[in-house]
């Protein structure tokens, strides 16, 4: 089956639901709005020269100093709470698919190299993975990007390390698979380089199953970024992080200024619960046993 068959038959099998394709649409909408903020947002939330003291806390609807409209309303900086929860998905998007994207790397490579080597290697790789699965990811990022410091480079790094065992663990399960049948078995016999019997024959086959966790774990890193920042570990006030907004808005709860929490959590939940949607209907495409 060639290439342009094979999108055809995916997306015909995924348009089948109509609720995975609206949370695609959200998904797409988002990293729309993500990628082009310096362009859709009327205000640069980094810049302090855009920041008007006297604007914050205001309400939505409310006409601000620079004559433009706050539609979703200000937040306790004066910030421009579309502006900032634009550029807040953008900081998260950005540091979801490096973290995932790295992880991804680290773990198919200590997964596939653990199964294809065998012996002492494989079970010494992987009761060090199993023994870091055995901790929330949560707890482990929250005590590295604690000892790190606040920081994007930090975060990713926490996040890079709470995620890479589910693939190394998924990989591991795949290529061992793999590295039983006979055609593995005849490509050592002639023999191949152990690189090309890994990256042509072994790794190939692992992805499937490593890009269906991914789609799972970009939610995940947005979710653990937000709620670090929410914390006060992950990234500083000065960045317009979801979780900080959230954290920035939450002591005015109580005082009627909704908004300002609100309205961030939102966009967040709905990131996540709409990647989360792609990824279930992802996996059950590429998995035949859940294919009704």
């Amino acid at each position: 089956m060639s290439n342009d068959t094979f999108l055809r038959q995916f997306w015909r099998d995924f348009s089948r639901t109509r609720i995975p394709v609206i949370a695609a649409l959200i998904v797409l909408l988002i990293v729309v709005l993500a990628v082009f903020a310096p362009l859709l947002t009327p205000q640069n939330p980094y810049d302090l020269s855009h920041l008007v003291l006297r604007d914050a806390r205001r309400p939505p609807g409310y006409i601000g100093t620079g004559g433009y409209v706050h539609w979703l309303g200000t937040d306790a900086q004066g910030r421009d709470l579309f502006s900032a929860i634009a550029y807040g998905l953008r900081i998260s998007l950005l540091m979801g698919v490096v973290a995932t994207g790295t992880a991804l790397v680290i773990g198919a490579i200590a997964g596939c190299g653990a199964a294809y080597m065998g012996g002492r290697l494989e079970a010494v790789v992987m009761r060090f993975v199993d023994l870091q699965l055995s901790f929330p990811a949560m707890l482990l990022a929250f005590v590295i990007a604690a000892v790190l410091g606040q920081g994007q480079y930090q975060l990713i790094l926490a996040l890079i390390f709470a995620q890479y065992a589910y693939f190394a663990r998924t990989a591991h399960g795949a290529a061992a698979a793999e590295r039983q049948k006979d055609y593995v078995e005849a490509a050592l016999s002639i023999p191949l380089s152990s690189w090309r019997v890994l990256s042509r024959h072994i790794l190939p086959n692992a992805v499937p199953p490593l890009i269906v966790v991914a789609t799972v774990q970009v939610a995940s890193a947005i979710s653990l970024e937000a709620t670090l920042s929410f914390l006060g570990v992950g990234l500083p006030p000065t960045e317009p992080s979801l979780g900080m907004l959230i954290a920035n808005g939450f002591q005015y709860l109580l005082s009627g200024r909704y908004w300002i929490s609100i309205y961030p959590g939102i966009a967040l939940i709905a990131f996540i619960v709409s990647l989360n949607l792609v990824g279930d209907q992802i996996r059950d495409q590429l998995n035949p046993r859940l294919q009704r």
